[in-house]
C-alpha cells in the first residue's frame, strides 16, 4: 500500500462505537426477553388462579351443559327477572371501565341489551373481563346472566329497565376483523344529493352508500332499521292472504318458466332450456285468466315477477314480488275495485295497528309524514279523464288518451293529498289504446277501458282491469295488437274462451312498492332482500 493510498481499516473510533452499539443492541434483546418472560409467567399464573376458567372460551362445543334447560329471547326478558338465563346473542360493542369492570352491549333480532361483567369470586374474574373486552364486535355468543330490574334507564339499547348480570361468555362464531361495513352506519339514511340530512339520527350516524351497503349486504341487514323493513313486508304478505282467503280466494302457484313471451314486446328474459329458448314470467296474468277458465272462481298469488326494462329507477326492479289476484265478475267490473280497495284499506290499516312502532321508527329515520288514509267509503276515485283535466288546470299539457309520466303521477297526487286528504286512490277509465290486449273496452266509450289503477303517494302500485273474455272479441284485440293469436304463448290461453268463461278481473301489486311508498323510503331496493336491477345480479 503507499502512501497515497486510503486505509481500509476502520479507525479505532469505528470500532469502539461499533463495539457499544453491539453491547447496547444485546441488552435490549435480553430486557425483551425477560418481559417476555415475566409476561408468560403471568399468564400461566392467571390460568392457574383463575377461578373462572371454564365460565368463558371460544369454540361451539366446548362449553359445558347447564342445569338451565330454556334459551330465552330477548324480548320476553321481562318474565324471567332475577332468573339465570342463556341466549345466543351478538356482541354489538364491548367497554371496558377498568380491570373489574366492563361492559357488553348484545344484539338478538330487533332487541339489544346491556350485559354487565364485573369480578366477583365465584363467576367472572379479571380475565373473563378481558377476554370479554376483547371479543370482536359482531361475534356470535352463548352467555349465561342473571336478569336483573335497572335502577336508571338505560338508553343505549332498545331493553332499558333490565340488564344482565354476566355469569358466562362463550364465543361461537368470532367475526373477523375489520369488518367492510358497520352496521351501525346502516341505521342512518341514505345520502340524498338533493336533500340534506334533516333528523337527528342521519346527523349522528356517517352516510353510507346505497352501493356500499348492498356491496355488503349481509351485514346492511343487520342494522335494526332493516330488519324492520322486512318484518313489515311480511306483514302485507300476511295481511294480502288474509283478507283474500276471508273473502274466497285460495292460493294457486303459476310457472315462472314460459315457453314463449305472452304479452309481447322486449321486457322478457331468455334462457337456455335444454337446447331451446324459453323465458321468464312477465307476470301470472294469463294462467291467472285460465284458472278462472278452470271454474276456480278467485284465486291470488304471491310470487316473483321478472322485467327485463332497462329501468335505472328508485322504484324499478327487474325481479319483484308480485301480489296477484284474479275473480269472477258478477254484475260490474267496479266489483274487483270494490274488493281491492278494500284489502289495500285492510293492509295499510293492519300495518298500523300491528307494526306501528317500527313504522315510526323508520320514517324518523327519514323525517317521512304518516301515510294518510281516509275512511272506506271515502276513498278518492276518480276517471282518468278527471285526473287530466285536474292536470291541466294545475299547468300540466297533456292530450286525453295520453298516459301519465311519473312526475304527472306524482302532482296528480299532490293535487288528490290536497283535495281529498288522502295518500291514496283509485283511477279508473284509463284509456284502451295505453292499456294490455286483454283489457276490456267501456261500453259507454270504446276510446276508455274498464281498467284502473291504484296510487300511493302519488306513485303506480297497482294495475288492474276487467280482462275480455269473450273468444272473438279477444282475438280482434290481439291482432291490433300485431300479435297472433295462434302464438305458442297465446294459442292456449285463446283456446280456453273457446269453452266458455265468466266475466272477471283483477289486479297485480307490486310488494317493494307497497313496502317503499307507505314507509316513505327512499330507493325500492331497500326493500329488496338481495335486489336486482340492470346492474346488480349479485349477491
Amino acid at each position: 500500500m503507499t502512501e497515497s493510498e486510503p486505509s481500509s481499516q476502520p479507525s479505532k473510533k469505528a470500532l469502539k462505537k461499533a463495539a457499544k452499539e453491539a453491547e447496547k443492541a444485546k441488552k435490549k434483546a435480553e430486557r425483551s426477553a425477560l418481559l417476555e418472560q415475566q409476561e408468560l409467567e403471568l399468564r400461566q399464573q392467571e390460568v392457574v388462579d383463575d377461578s373462572a376458567a371454564e365460565n368463558y372460551g371460544e369454540g361451539d362445543n366446548f362449553y359445558p351443559q347447564t342445569a338451565i334447560d330454556k334459551w330465552i329471547q330477548l324480548r320476553n326478558i321481562e318474565e324471567h327477572e332475577d332468573r339465570e338465563c342463556v341466549f345466543r346473542v351478538a356482541v354489538a360493542n364491548t367497554r371496558s371501565q377498568s380491570a373489574k369492570l366492563a361492559f357488553l352491549t348484545l344484539s338478538q333480532g330487533l332487541e339489544s341489551i346491556q350485559m354487565v361483567v364485573a369480578e366477583t369470586p365465584e363467576y367472572v374474574s379479571r380475565p373473563m373481563i378481558k377476554f370479554a373486552v376483547n371479543i370482536p364486535p359482531e361475534s356470535i355468543c352463548t352467555v349465561f346472566g342473571v336478569v336483573k330490574r335497572t335502577s336508571e334507564k338505560i338508553q343505549s339499547t332498545t331493553i332499558q329497565d333490565f340488564e344482565l348480570q354476566a355469569r358466562r361468555i362463550y364465543i361461537v362464531s368470532k367475526a373477523q376483523l375489520p369488518l367492510p361495513l358497520q352496521p351501525a352506519d346502516s341505521e342512518g339514511p341514505l345520502p340524498l344529493e338533493d336533500k340534506a340530512p334533516t333528523t337527528e339520527v342521519s346527523q349522528a350516524q356517517p352516510l353510507v352508500s346505497l352501493n356500499t351497503r348492498l356491496n355488503n349486504r349481509v351485514l346492511d341487514l343487520r342494522a335494526k332499521l332493516n330488519h324492520r323493513i322486512f318484518l313489515i313486508k311480511d306483514g302485507v304478505d300476511s295481511l294480502f292472504q288474509e283478507f283474500l282467503r276471508s273473502h274466497g280466494f285460495i292460493r294457486i302457484h303459476t310457472p315462472k318458466i314460459m315457453g314463449a313471451p305472452t304479452e309481447g314486446g322486449s321486457s322478457v328474459f331468455r334462457l337456455d332450456y335444454f337446447h331451446r329458448n324459453a323465458y321468464l314470467a312477465q307476470s301470472p296474468q294469463l294462467a291467472k285468466q285460465m284458472a278462472i277458465q278452470s271454474r276456480f272462481p278467485r284465486v291470488m298469488e304471491i310470487g316473483p315477477v321478472f322485467r327485463a326494462e332497462n329501468s335505472n329507477t328508485v322504484r324499478h326492479l327487474t325481479e319483484f314480488t308480485g301480489l296477484d289476484m284474479e275473480m269472477e265478475i258478477l254484475e260490474d267490473y267496479h266489483e274487483v275495485v270494490d274488493i281491492l280497495e278494500k284489502l289495500m284499506l285492510f293492509i295499510f290499516n293492519g300495518l298500523n295497528e300491528r307494526y306501528g312502532k317500527e313504522t315510526e321508527l323508520i320514517r324518523k329515520v327519514y323525517a317521512v309524514e304518516p301515510f294518510k288514509l281516509p275512511a272506506v267509503s271515502n276513498i278518492p276515485r276518480i276517471e282518468f279523464s278527471e285526473g287530466v283535466k285536474m292536470l291541466r288546470e294545475a299547468g300540466e299539457t297533456l292530450d286525453d288518451y295520453d298516459d301519465l309520466t311519473t312526475p304527472q303521477e306524482k302532482k296528480l297526487g299532490q293535487l288528490i293529498l290536497e283535495k281529498y286528504n288522502s295518500d291514496f286512490y283509485t283511477l279508473d277509465q284509463f284509456p284502451t289504446a295505453v292499456r294490455p290486449f286483454y283489457t276490456m273496452p267501456s261500453k259507454k266509450n270504446k276510446s276508455y277501458s274498464n281498467s284502473f289503477d291504484m296510487f300511493m303517494r302519488g306513485q303506480e302500485i297497482l294495475s288492474g282491469a276487467q280482462r275480455i273474455h269473450i273468444h272473438d272479441l279477444l282475438i280482434e284485440r290481439i291482432r291490433e295488437h300485431e300479435m297472433s293469436p295462434d302464438s305458442d304463448g297465446l294459442r292456449d290461453y285463446v283456446e280456453g274462451f273457446k269453452f266458455g268463461c265468466p266475466p272477471h278481473g283483477g289486479g297485480g301489486i307490486g310488494l317493494e312498492r307497497i313496502v317503499q311508498f307507505y314507509l316513505g323510503l327512499p330507493n325500492i331496493r331497500m326493500t329488496s332482500l338481495f335486489p336486482r336491477d340492470p346492474s346488480r345480479v349479485l349477491p
